[in-house]
């Protein structure tokens, strides 16, 4: 399988190491450019499968940089920013952007966010191989789950939402974060919509009596821990 590339293209040199020093962690290839004239160029002659883009950038900005690579091609774009007003972030969107971070950001969340838009703009990409999580083995490329052997007919949004949970194993997370993390950033539907996919996968993980099971954390979220009793 060949390494995910990603292209950071940011004026802040310890921005673009902390993002290489994490994304290297996970397995991906980095590139970076210190200026938007010098990133779009890279996009180009790179071709990479996701590009990390701040706003402010000297010689051109952010939105121009992101103009420029959607007039030729769909790769995702995770925007940079110091700000983090509704305007910024609805601009961004109507771009074509992916997925809109307020600097200063947490690394691991970053890493995540990127995991997350791979997985929802290019499954086959992310998941080459299939993944086996206690009695769980996931299939992303072709979205399916089994159990012993068998499919256990989760549907896709489903499966989506048990693999980020499971792959986080005892991490808490909010509605709004399973929102941001599996439907994506810019899915503006009811919160609730979480607790009826979890309602699902439940009856589900009970019917093929797996082991593990999404628990309830009162007045915050859901985690994938211990079975339910």
């Amino acid at each position: 399988m060949k390494p995910i590339k990603l292209l950071t293209i940011d004026d802040d040199p310890h921005v673009c190491e902390l993002i290489r020093l994490y994304a290297e962690r996970e397995g991906f290839e980095v590139t970076e450019a210190n200026d938007g004239l010098e990133g779009l160029e890279m996009a180009y002659d790179a071709r990479p499968d996701l590009v990390i883009l701040d706003i402010m950038l000297p010689e051109m900005d952010g939105w121009t940089v992101c103009e420029g690579i959607r007039k030729d091609f769909a790769t995702p774009i995770i925007m940079l920013s110091g700000k983090g007003e509704s305007y910024d972030k609805l601009k961004g969107f109507e771009l074509g952007v992916d997925d809109y971070v307020v600097k200063p950001f947490d690394s691991k969340e970053l890493m995540a966010r990127i995991r997350a838009v791979l997985r929802r703009t290019n499954p086959s990409l992310y998941h080459d191989e299939v993944v086996r999580l206690d009695e769980l083995l996931f299939d992303m490329r072709h979205l399916q789950v089994k159990v012993q052997g068998e499919n256990a007919g989760f549907a896709p949004k489903e499966i989506e939402l048990l693999y980020f949970l499971a792959t986080n194993r005892n991490r808490v997370f909010t509605r709004q974060q399973l929102l941001d993390q599996v439907w994506g950033f810019d899915y503006d539907r009811d919160p609730r919509t979480v607790d009826v996919h979890i309602k699902r996968i439940r009856e589900k993980l009970r019917f093929y009596q797996v082991q593990g099971s999404i628990e309830t954390i009162r007045g915050i979220g859901y985690k994938f821990g211990e079975a339910e009793p």
